[in-house]
């Protein structure tokens, strides 16, 4: 994908807030499915669904971000492999998703964290996902600096951190 359609597509941020966050642990965001989203218009407009690849792309943001503390956001991370994604269901405007990550392993070059899903308090799925630090393992790339972690994805982080904190 060029460089350019990849920054295109980090404009959305598929969580609306962190309820929990864990530096190097684990954090926990949440989002609150809306018919108001513009995305779902288009989906089976009779009957509108959130795709689950968005759902996987929530969990991606919720741990990407958790990752990306670890060193500062000095290093952009981006997801290299999910290598499991299971869903028992499927999500409809008027739920409430949390997305539970955690870190299993972390290097210099990549991380890997462990995912789970609730959908209105119950068990909703599971996403297990690796993390490639951008600016480490891939510098024969020409990428822009610092083009995942935008300020909008940080203040998302520091809000939390600066609530709780007081």
């Amino acid at each position: 994908m060029p460089v350019n359609r990849l920054l295109a597509s980090m404009r959305w941020i598929w969580i609306d807030r962190f309820i929990d966050f864990q530096p190097g642990k684990q954090a926990v965001a949440v989002k609150n499915v809306s018919l108001a989203e513009e995305h779902l218009h288009d989906h089976w407009p009779a009957f509108p669904t959130l795709p689950h690849s968005l759902v996987i792309e929530g969990v991606a943001q919720t741990a990407g971000l958790l990752v990306g503390h670890v060193n500062n956001f000095e290093h952009d991370v981006i997801l290299a492999k999910i290598s499991r994604a299971d869903f028992e269901d499927i999500v409809v405007p008027g739920d409430r998703l949390e997305y539970k990550a955690q870190i299993t392993n972390i290097t210099d070059q990549a991380a890997s964290t462990e995912n789970i899903i609730t959908k209105n308090g119950k068990p909703f799925g599971e996403v297990n996902i690796m993390f490639s630090h951008a600016n480490n393992a891939m510098q024969q790339l020409d990428l822009p600096d610092k083009f995942v972690f935008t300020g909008s994805f940080r203040r998302l982080v520091e809000t939390f951190l600066e609530e709780k904190n007081g």
